[in-house]
């Protein structure tokens, strides 16, 4: 009854048109053509005011997918405050083949930066991966990561200059025990990985002073790719308390997840007392059934049958 893949990463837009020419342009990836949602099992999965209507699209990164939704009416604007600490942080880590070049491209497009000057080399301990964030044009974190040789899944040592895929989804999490309880011991989750990263380079990563973090990467039994990772800031504590973000807010970014066993899942969530956002499994016009929870920290997590 475990969660069985990461299907894709959903994120809230308010300019769909916007969005899909900078992660077209900036990244050089694949934009689908532009759908109508207009479901009504929909809004009562991402508990939604009825008559709510969407427009989305669905962007290929390698072989995972990104999907940038623009809903009606729209929700609220991602806060102009913002930090790599906040507790609505979730980034995607897209893997480029290039890092020089990748850079080089976005650079043109001017993006809000949250790492302070260029890539970053990070210590042994994190495997030493060169990284760099930045922000969308609406304010979603993302993060371009290089491997280097023999680190990380085989699959991004092979193919062009480009953007490969995106190797995780990192969300900020105030406890690290209770996110443990609640993705491990609910979902199903398996530990695939653990550092506590500080030190000057992950100060300049981050944007902020003092960083120590829990990493914690998290992923369904047997496929590692693409994966979780908990981001638990030791310092600096975070600036704003916990803010309840809705599907339609520009903030919301949802984890998708593939499950073998939807009804005995939600069971299992009903006894740990989770806290749901649909009314249980509700069933979708596409013939699919679905139930969307949030974990400790309000991140919004969709299940799929």
């Amino acid at each position: 009854m475990a969660v069985t893949k990461l299907i894709r990463v959903s994120i809230t837009v308010s300019d769909l048109a916007q969005a899909a020419a900078f992660y077209r342009g900036a990244l050089g990836l694949e934009v689908g053509d532009q759908l109508a949602y207009g479901d009504p099992g929909w809004n009562r999965l991402l508990g939604l005011a009825e008559g709510t209507t969407a427009q989305a699209v669905d962007v290929s990164v390698g072989e995972q997918t990104l999907k940038l939704i623009a809903f009606d009416p729209p929700g609220r604007s991602y806060p102009p405050a913002r930090a790599s600490n906040d507790p609505w942080f979730e980034h995607v880590a897209l893997v480029t083949g290039d890092m020089e070049s990748t850079w080089a491209r976005l650079e043109k497009f001017s993006p809000e930066t949250v790492t302070e000057g260029p890539p970053v080399v990070l210590p042994p301990n994190t495997g030493s991966v060169t990284a760099f964030k930045f922000r969308d044009p609406e304010g979603h974190p993302l993060e371009l990561i290089s491997f280097p040789d023999g680190i990380g899944d085989p699959r991004w040592q092979m193919g062009g200059a480009g953007i490969r895929g995106y190797d995780h989804t990192a969300i900020a999490v105030a406890d690290l025990d209770k996110s443990l309880a609640f993705y491990e011991g609910s979902l199903g989750l398996e530990k695939a990985g653990q550092s506590l990263n500080r030190g000057p380079e992950q100060d300049h990563l981050d944007g902020l002073k003092g960083c120590e973090v829990d990493v914690v990467a998290l992923a369904p039994p047997g496929e590692h790719t693409p994966h979780l990772e908990l981001l638990h800031y030791r310092q600096p504590p975070a600036v704003h308390g916990k803010h309840m973000v809705q599907a339609t807010d520009v903030a919301s970014a949802r984890q998708v997840y593939g499950v073998d066993d939807l009804e005995s899942l939600v069971a299992t969530l009903n006894g740990a007392k989770a806290d749901f956002v649909s009314p249980g499994i509700v069933s979708l016009k596409s013939g699919g059934r679905a139930a969307a929870i949030r974990d400790p920290d309000g991140h919004m997590v969709v299940l799929k049958s």
